[in-house]
């Protein structure tokens, strides 16, 4: 089977090395063009490129697929890459860029997108970010036939796993790319003996995992202690809750729910156990925090630099 390959992230790349691994032809990846990274903002190829470059797969980089946009010449680039290619299939992982009709219509098999949530729970950008945000006790994988929609298609197969209640958004995903690697393998060798079962997705339980936003990282006290600490989980690594301490930025990574009382923001206690401040439900003791330039470090040590007291505030986003 010639599987042409579509990812960018990490995520993608532990996928398409599986698909090479279980001898699949990868005909043509995919991918995002370079971006500049670091503070020398050098190019960097995404993981998906470094991989396909190292094992000697040919990788296409449009800044668009649609043939009458902006970027109508890379388009037409990548099509004739695409028709070149003479792929069955067209595997899809954290791509980046909404794939036109003429892109599904090319393979015989259509696409198939291995997508990091059971379905239809937290279609769209984020959804490991989204689950742990909103206290999902179980996750998964699914992999499904792509369509015109926003992760709408019927869905070929799934497996579930447990968010544990430490799980940040690093840890979940490096849980979940294996197995949607492993489920990819499955369903491509089940496609080649005419064994997917395509079910439509139920029509209730539909949740949107909409794309992170910066502006999200900043912590609102006024919250609920427990949806606080959720929320630093599932932001980390990317973009960081952070909060706003006499006019410096701290980034609070790690936190655990206390009992406690006090104005929102305003600290209420400090220890080497954590520096516990006041929600507006409980409180929560952080436990892991970063200042601007400097590396996360555990509550005792940060204090060292950075000296907290009770009565101190941590600010909350205006509204």
């Amino acid at each position: 089977m010639r599987v042409a390959f579509a990812g960018t992230p990490e995520f993608a790349a532990v996928a398409l090395a599986q698909l090479h691994a279980a001898g699949f032809e990868i005909v043509l990846v995919l991918t995002q063009p370079d971006r500049p990274a670091g503070r020398g903002l050098k190019l960097l190829p995404s993981p998906v490129k470094t991989f396909a470059t190292a094992q000697g797969i040919p990788v296409a980089q449009p800044r668009s697929l649609r043939l009458d946009g902006k970027f109508a010449d890379e388009a037409e680039h990548g099509r004739a890459a695409l028709l070149a290619a003479r792929p069955d299939v067209l595997v899809v992982a954290a791509y980046g860029l909404i794939l036109p009709q003429w892109v599904l219509d090319l393979p015989r098999l259509g696409g198939l997108n291995i997508h990091g949530s059971l379905l239809p729970r937290w279609r769209g950008a984020a959804p490991i970010h989204r689950a742990i945000e909103a206290g999902d006790v179980r996750t998964g994988i699914t992999i499904m036939q792509m369509d015109a929609g926003l992760d709408t298609g019927p869905m070929l197969l799934a497996e579930s796993i447990a968010i544990a209640t430490d799980d940040t958004t690093a840890t979940l995903h490096d849980k979940l790319a294996p197995l949607g690697g492993r489920l990819i393998v499955e369903a491509l060798e089940l496609a080649a003996c005419g064994g997917l079962v395509p079910q439509p997705q139920p029509t209730e339980g539909i949740t949107y995992a909409h794309k992170i936003d910066k502006a999200e990282a900043a912590i609102d006290w006024r919250a609920d202690a427990a949806a606080i600490e959720r929320r630093l989980r599932a932001f980390d690594p990317f973009p960081g809750a952070s909060t706003q301490l006499d006019g410096e930025t701290v980034k609070c990574w790690r936190g655990d729910v206390v009992p406690g009382e006090g104005a929102p923001g305003q600290v209420i206690g400090v220890s080497d156990a954590g520096i516990v401040v006041a929600c507006g439900t409980g409180a929560l003791r952080l436990t892991e925090l970063q200042r601007p330039g400097g590396k996360r470090l555990v509550a005792a040590v940060f204090v060292q630099g950075r000296p907290l007291v009770a009565g101190m505030v941590f600010a909350s986003p205006s509204h």
